[in-house]
């Protein structure tokens, strides 16, 4: 059955790379959630996606002289009193609200939350028995050249997850022949199609899980790759329609910021009216 991936979390029902983010894609019955890895000023390491803070916290209010530094400015005491999820309930940016898909405790419960640590996340992750695909994500000035593999894996170590609990996920592919070097036993999956107007370089095969870009792939490519032996995931999937087309031709996962509608889509048999509307 083909991968129910949460987005960074369900984020079109709770604010994305939060806690309650990763717990409403469980709740939505997604297999793993997908999640970004940032470091603050003070080398502390969190879940975080954009550069700057701007778009998914209160930062123009609490620090309006430095909204528009990079997080990596930011030390961890600064980032943790930031809200990072009001602006959900105000923007309703994937219209869930609007849709009255979150009730409103769901919304109160999305007001104050919080940027989590990495060690939080994997702590969640361990004790919900469920699994984490770690994005390593280039980081920005001054912490661009930070040494990111090694302290991840030490604080998956510290944190004491089954290695089938994580895997981690980049296009830098570099970290990831670092991962395959110092951990050999710690999954790996390459991410292709960062530029959304150039094709998908899939190199010379080198990895056994490719996380492809859906708007760039063809059908006949993933019947190729699959008759090769290679896994693919898709980011990101959000439409129904594509959703059973990508599963109908066999793709292994599906990254999606709606995971519960994917959970239904697998459970429910094809043609069921207005399935492809549902949240």
């Amino acid at each position: 059955m083909t991968l129910n991936i949460a987005h960074r979390g369900a984020r079109s029902i709770a604010p994305e790379n939060t806690l309650l983010a990763a717990r409403r894609g469980l709740e939505a019955g997604a297999d793993l959630w997908e999640t970004d890895l940032a470091v603050t000023r003070d080398e502390q390491l969190i879940l975080f996606h954009d550069d700057l803070l701007v778009r998914t916290t209160d930062v123009p209010q609490r620090f309006p002289d430095r909204a528009q530094d990079p997080f990596t400015t930011f030390d961890l005491v600064e980032i943790r009193s930031l809200d990072a999820g009001s602006w959900f309930v105000v923007t309703d940016p994937h219209g869930q609200i609007a849709a009255g898909a979150l009730s409103e405790a769901d919304r109160r419960a999305c007001r104050g939350e919080t940027i989590p640590t990495l060690e939080e996340a994997l702590v969640f992750t361990r004790d919900a028995n469920w699994r984490l695909n770690l994005e390593l994500k280039k980081l920005p000035d001054p912490m661009a050249d930070f040494p990111v593999v090694p302290r991840v894996l030490a604080m998956i170590d510290r944190v004491g997850l089954k290695p089938d609990q994580v895997l981690v996920s980049s296009f830098q592919h570099a970290w990831l022949e670092e991962i395959r070097a110092r951990r050999p036993s710690l999954e790996i999956q390459a991410l292709i199609g960062y530029h959304t107007d150039r094709p998908l370089d899939w190199g010379d095969l080198a990895y056994a899980t490719y996380n492809a870009r859906a708007t760039l792939i063809e059908d006949d490519t993933i019947r190729q790759r699959k008759q090769e032996g290679v896994a693919i995931n898709l980011f990101t999937v959000n439409e129904a329609a594509d959703m059973r087309r990508f599963m109908a031709l066999g793709v292994d996962g599906l990254i999606t910021d709606f995971p519960q509608r994917l959970t239904k889509l697998r459970t429910t048999p094809p043609g069921r009216s207005g399935e492809d509307r549902e949240g």
